[in-house]
């Protein structure tokens, strides 16, 4: 079973439970894809929704005796509006065929490693090559699934504004620093070491809440894993049709990046409102509009 199941109300799974799951996808799917893998093999992928944008997505084959054999599934929540146009790379997974994709987000100051959600149309498009490089598709929406978050209070209103404008100038710096400009690389050098001596002066006295608004940060040895704190614009909640688990659906901005994250309303600590913050770990799943 997949371990981030409990984030779309799966929190009490059993296997014969999952397998009970998976031959309900199976039999009444909302959508059904075919192509072809990088190997030259047809593939399939199945999904069906458990509430609005959130499922089950199910990926095999037929054998000669149309029987669906399971190769893997996974959870997913597809999020609503663009998050990134940055540069844009695919890889495929060494293990299984399933593919990540990289991006250079110059606001992030690192490279945002997501999984594919929408591999098949990729399939389909590029006939599954192992490597992509496109600057010319249409944006990327992402979401990420979350087994733990805390509801946090909002900051003083003028410093956000300020930390938002440094933001802004720092991911202009960072773009200027990679083009080689040596006096961006100095200013970059010179204000880490001003944030380390403000920070080792603040955190004596002051909650490390209260210093960083909003953060962005890999987490574990999974690259597409990510620690998020992120100021929240608006949140929902939704039901799983099957478990009737409450699902609480944010979206977060994080360093200036937006992107939706679902998350089980057992598993989330305090009560969302916009203009809070939530503070979690997320699965980061991504749709390419190619």
């Amino acid at each position: 079973m997949h371990s981030y199941l409990s984030s779309i109300g799966f929190s009490k799974m059993t296997k014969e439970k999952w397998d009970a799951v998976i031959y309900e996808a199976i039999r009444h799917p909302n959508s059904h894809e075919v192509a072809f893998d990088s190997d030259g093999n047809e593939m399939v992928e199945i999904r069906m929704a458990v509430c609005d944008r959130v499922g089950i997505a199910v990926r095999g084959l037929y054998d000669s005796d149309d029987d669906f054999k399971v190769d893997y599934a996974f959870p997913y929540y597809l999020g609503d509006g663009v998050t990134t146009y940055a540069d844009l790379e695919i890889i495929r997974q060494s293990d299984q065929e399933s593919y990540h994709g990289f991006c250079d987000e110059m606001r992030l100051g690192v490279n945002l490693i997501f999984y594919l959600q929408n591999m098949m149309e990729y399939l389909q498009k590029y006939r599954g090559r192992r490597e992509f490089y496109d600057e010319s598709y249409q944006g990327i929406v992402m979401a990420g699934l979350s087994l733990n978050g805390t509801i946090l209070l909002p900051i003083d209103a003028s410093k956000k504004a300020q930390m938002e404008q440094k933001s802004t100038e720092r991911a202009m710096l960072i773009a200027a620093a990679r083009e080689g400009d040596e006096d961006a690389i100095e200013t970059l050098t010179l204000e880490d070491m001003d944030t380390y001596s403000m920070i080792s002066n603040r955190v004596n006295k002051e909650d490390v809440y209260s210093i960083v608004t909003t953060s962005f940060m890999p987490y574990g040895i999974e690259s597409d894993k990510y620690s998020v704190l992120g100021d929240i614009i608006s949140y929902r909640y939704l039901m799983n049709r099957i478990t009737m688990e409450r699902l609480c659906l944010l979206k977060i901005c994080a360093d200036d990046v937006f992107f939706d994250v679902c998350i089980n309303e057992r598993d989330l600590l305090g009560e969302p409102a916009v203009g809070r913050r939530f503070k979690g770990d997320i699965w980061m799943q991504g749709t390419v509009r190619f």
